[in-house]
């Protein structure tokens, strides 16, 4: 089907990248009965930077998509824990995930390698068509008035190229997105962004049965749990994962003074050298190199729908600004659009595509809402240092914290947690 002559390919959709976005929006309309091409630009295995913990609202994605194994921890490359070990201020608390009528009330940790291995052949196993080692290189419009698109072109690394025809397109290329950008739709820059950087080290720590968040991160001086060593800007995570292994990294947002001005991966360095010596996480224990990577937050580019063309995940900039978890919500938006999307297919009427941004509103846009303003305060050092010192030692206030970060209330609100976020989400507009 594919030569080194020019193809003409037709389909109900194609999709634009095969990360958990892309996989889990071609599995969607793939299991829907329609004929998708998921077009990825790599080939697999291939790695990504974070997404290795997946908290209580990713393994419910998970399980939207049928992986329930994988969900569970149950099948090699796949680790269960029971909730986050919080530092900060001198305390260390335990949170176990919260038990929920919504939420699962555990977490899993997968490397990236895995995690979108899995998603792109479970699209496969659905039907959808994966084109690996595939670029898109421009839109295909329906007439020269560029009002609706048709399709797109390809260039495989093979020389393969051609045109994919089809009536939608759901732009899954991540938080940089170029095909974005050649429809017009350039990253909000009044929105927050992140940056993070992480690695690999063998450890003891890979058999924990938590997850670890650092609310602090100081550099030398054996200041995990205490208050040793110079105060760095940014929270930091290890999240243990199957086979020895965990992974280790900080991220910043750039609402901080120091976003431009620091060094990423000499602060991780910096910071793992004060851990414990048990622990050993250290230089010589690093597996690979540190990667570091964007976390585009808040829905930083709109409209998620344009001329016939979807936007998922990272391409419209949905990561959670108060956690910078971006893999639930990718997973969860693939599904609202896959819906629209069939809608729209079965009655030949784009009418139906607008439902998709009704519903990223209704679902989130009050929550991103908060966490962009939750951002702009806890920039300043001085203030994220009063928090950490004032709040770590309240274990009842760190437990509201610790749900309102994680996204974790019922949609029907069963204690003051759910009825505080709940309120205060519908109360604010929509990011």
């Amino acid at each position: 089907m594919r030569t080194t002559e020019e193809a003409v390919t037709r389909a109900d959709a194609v999709v634009i990248g095969a990360g958990p976005a892309g996989s889990a929006a071609a599995a969607f309309l793939a299991q829907a009965g329609h004929d998708v091409v998921l077009m990825e630009k790599e080939s697999f295995p291939r790695d990504k930077v974070c997404g290795d913990g997946l908290t209580p609202r990713a393994v419910k994605a998970l399980r939207l998509l049928g992986l329930d194994a994988e969900a569970e921890g149950d099948v090699p490359g796949w680790d269960r824990q029971s909730g986050l070990r919080m530092y900060g201020g001198g305390v260390v608390l335990d949170f176990p995930w919260p038990s929920l009528r919504d939420w699962p009330n555990h977490s899993v940790t997968a490397t990236r390698s895995l995690f979108d291995h899995t998603l792109a052949n479970n699209a496969v196993k659905q039907g959808a068509q994966l084109w690996e080692q595939t670029e898109v290189t421009a839109p295909v419009y329906l007439t020269s008035s560029q009002r609706r698109l048709a399709g797109v072109t390809y260039r495989c690394t093979d020389g393969a190229h051609g045109t994919v025809r089809a009536p939608l397109v759901l732009v899954c290329d991540g938080g940089s997105s170029r095909f974005a950008v050649q429809l017009g739709l350039h990253r909000d820059t009044s929105r927050p962004m992140g940056v993070a950087v992480r690695a690999y080290y063998r450890s003891p720590r890979s058999t924990m049965d938590m997850m670890e968040g650092f609310l602090e991160l100081r550099r030398g001086g054996g200041g995990v749990a205490g208050r040793a060593g110079e105060l760095l800007p940014g929270y930091g995570w290890i999240f243990p994962l199957d086979g020895g292994l965990v992974n280790v990294g900080w991220g910043l947002i750039n609402t901080s003074e120091h976003f431009r001005s620091t060094n990423y991966r000499q602060t991780l360095d910096d910071w793992v050298a004060g851990f414990p010596a048990e622990w050993e996480i250290r230089k010589d224990t690093m597996v690979g190199r540190p990667r570091s990577a964007g976390l585009p937050m808040g829905h930083n580019r709109r409209p998620p729908v344009y001329r016939g063309a979807l936007l998922v995940g990272d391409a419209a900039g949905m990561v959670n600004p108060f956690n910078g978890e971006g893999i639930s919500y990718a997973i969860e938006a693939a599904a609202f659009a896959a819906e629209a999307a069939d809608e729209a297919l079965r009655t030949r009427s784009d009418a139906a595509l607008a439902g998709y941004q009704r519903q990223l509103a209704r679902e989130w846009g009050g929550y991103y809402t908060l966490g962009s303003a939750f951002l702009r305060i806890i920039a300043h050092p001085a203030v994220m240092r009063f928090c950490t010192e004032f709040g770590m030692p309240r274990r009842r206030l760190m437990q509201v914290v610790f749900r309102v970060m994680a996204h974790l209330t019922d949609r029907r609100s069963h204690d003051a947690i759910d009825v505080l976020v709940n309120v205060l989400s519908r109360a604010v507009p929509a990011a």
